[in-house]
C-alpha cells in the first residue's frame, strides 16, 4: 500500500537525520577535536543506514532521499504522483528528525544553522558523492546484489564522509533537515541551494556512468551470404 510505503520513507528519513544530527551535537559535547567528532558523526550515520535500508527496504525500497526518488521516475520506475510524495515525506521526516534532535539535546525545536558551507570544491565533493551513491545502487540492482544494498550504501557514506571535502551529505532532504539545527552537522540555509543543485547533477551523473558500464553494444548483424 503507498500509505505504507510514505510511513516507511518518511520513518526512515527523520531516523537518518535524528542520527547525523544528534550523534554531530553529542560528538561535540564529548571532545574539542573536530577528526573525533567527525569520526562519532559517521560511525553513527553508517550504523543507521544499515538499520533503516535492511528493514525498511521491502517497505518502501529505503530511498529516503529525493535524489534516489527522481532516478527512479526518470527512469520510469515510478510513476510522478508516487515520486512526488515520496519527496515530501523525505522532506518532511528530515525537518521532524531535525527536531527530535534538536530536542533531545535540550535545543530549540527549531535552531536555524549558521554554519557557513561555501566553495567550489566542496560542491564538487557533493557532486561525487551522489554520483557515487547512485552509481553503487543501481550497480547493485543490476547485478542482483539487492541485499548487499545496505551495506554498499553505508559503506559509501562512510567512505566519504572522509575522503570528500563536503564530509558527504549526498542527499538533498537531508541538506533539508540540517537547516533546522545549528549544531555540528548544520548547514545555513544560504548554502543549501547550491548544494542540492550539485547533488542533483551528481545524481545524474552517477546514472549516467552506470549506463555507460553497462550498456551493450550491439553486434553488426550477418550480411546473408557470407
Amino acid at each position: 500500500m503507498l500509505r505504507r510505503r510514505l510511513t516507511s520513507e518518511f520513518l526512515g528519513t527523520a531516523t537518518l537525520l535524528a542520527t547525523v544530527i544528534g550523534s554531530g551535537a553529542m560528538a561535540a559535547s564529548l571532545s574539542s577535536d573536530i577528526g573525533i567528532q567527525l569520526l562519532i558523526n559517521t560511525v553513527a550515520t553508517v550504523f543507521i543506514l544499515y538499520i533503516i535500508i535492511t528493514l525498511l527496504g521491502p517497505i518502501s525500497g529505503a530511498h529516503f532521499n529525493p535524489v534516489v526518488t527522481a532516478v527512479d521516475y526518470f527512469t520510469k520506475k515510478m510513476k510522478a504522483k508516487v515520486a512526488f510524495l515520496y519527496i515530501i515525506a523525505q522532506l518532511a521526516g528530515a525537518v521532524v528528525g531535525a527536531i527530535l534532535a534538536n530536542l533531545m539535546f535540550d535545543l530549540s525545536a527549531i535552531n536555524i544553522s549558521q554554519h557557513q558551507r561555501s566553495g567550489s570544491n566542496l560542491l564538487l565533493a557533493e557532486v561525487i558523492a551522489t554520483a557515487g551513491l547512485i552509481l553503487i545502487i543501481h550497480l547493485a540492482l543490476k547485478q542482483k546484489e539487492d541485499k548487499k544494498i545496505a551495506r554498499l550504501v553505508a559503506s559509501w557514506i562512510g567512505a566519504a564522509y572522509f575522503f570528500t571535502s563536503s564530509t558527504s551529505f549526498a542527499n538533498p532532504a537531508a541538506v533539508f533537515g540540517r537547516m533546522f539545527s545549528d549544531t555540528f552537522s548544520g548547514i545555513a540555509p544560504k548554502s543549501a541551494p547550491l548544494f542540492i543543485l550539485a547533488e542533483i547533477f551528481g545524481g545524474l551523473l552517477g546514472y549516467l556512468g552506470f549506463k555507460a558500464l553497462t550498456s551493450q553494444s550491439k553486434s553488426p548483424k550477418a550480411k546473408s551470404g557470407k
